[in-house]
């Protein structure tokens, strides 16, 4: 059964899509079978992944609605190695549509339970914002992770993300847990980045990722090429630190199924 982490938070520009793409990218050179959900109309996650958005025929809107199963959307990247379940302009339409359908909370989570065995990991990347989108995302998730930026308006932005995971919490996915919080675009040579940091590790403590993701130009640079950074150039310090969190994660998991038995 795959472990499902959804990948979240409403400001934009915090590194998001960059970690669901490259997260995907490490969890499967880690010999795990991914697959990765874009749930962004901007579809920066499917073209990040080397595929033309304006190309995709069926999405994970339609999916959503339930005019299409998921694998009749899922895309193999046998060069990268995960599966994606594109997105694109056309999910939008989907999410109004969504206000009013049966059930409208659990769509994505009833779409994925069919084919949750194929994986080891279902990585989906939500929308900046806290709309119907991601909250199918949060309703359908084990775990979410939250990249933010280390500075102040970051700190404002996490307290209304958590207020809406404690909301879905208790009427809608009483198991799902903060699996993470990551430290994004970090560069330890500025004063507050350093401060922000730390107030995050003094308040949530061990749920904060050992691993830091740097400023890098590879890493910024790999998208317009249609690739994770690890694609792109594997010795960079983006894709080492991308490779670390993965492993960090694996860690967490081994760790938490040995304290269950």
């Amino acid at each position: 059964m795959a472990r499902i982490f959804a990948i979240t938070n409403q400001k934009g520009g915090v590194g998001k899509t960059t970690t669901g793409v490259n997260l995907a990218a490490s969890l499967t050179a880690t010999r795990r079978r991914v697959l990765l959900v874009d749930m962004d109309p901007q579809g920066n996650a499917t073209m990040g992944s080397g595929v033309n958005k304006e190309d995709v025929e069926v999405t994970i809107g339609d999916v959503l609605l339930g005019q299409a199963k998921p694998g009749e959307a899922i895309l193999p990247l046998e060069d990268l190695g995960y599966d994606l379940l594109p997105a694109n302009g056309d999910v939008t339409g989907a999410e109004v549509e969504l206000m009013t359908a049966l059930r409208r909370e659990y769509r994505l989570a009833d779409a994925i339970a069919p084919i949750s065995e194929r994986y080891d990991f279902i990585i989906v990347d939500c929308p900046p914002a806290l709309n119907m989108l991601t909250v199918n995302a949060l309703v359908a998730a084990h775990g979410v992770i939250i990249p933010m930026q280390c500075e102040y308006y970051a700190l404002e932005g996490l307290t209304a993300l958590m207020n809406t995971i404690d909301q879905i919490r208790r009427w809608a996915n009483p198991a799902l847990k903060i699996e993470g919080l990551l430290r994004t675009m970090f560069d330890p040579r500025n004063n507050l980045a350093n401060d922000v940091s730390k107030q995050l590790l003094d308040h949530f403590g061990d749920r904060v990722y050992r691993t830091i993701i740097p400023r890098n130009v590879r890493l910024a640079e790999a998208p317009s090429h249609g690739l994770p950074a690890m694609r792109y150039d594997r010795s960079s310090r983006g894709s080492l630190a991308y490779l670390a969190l993965a492993g960090e994660i694996l860690r967490r998991d081994a760790e938490s199924a040995a304290a269950a038995t």
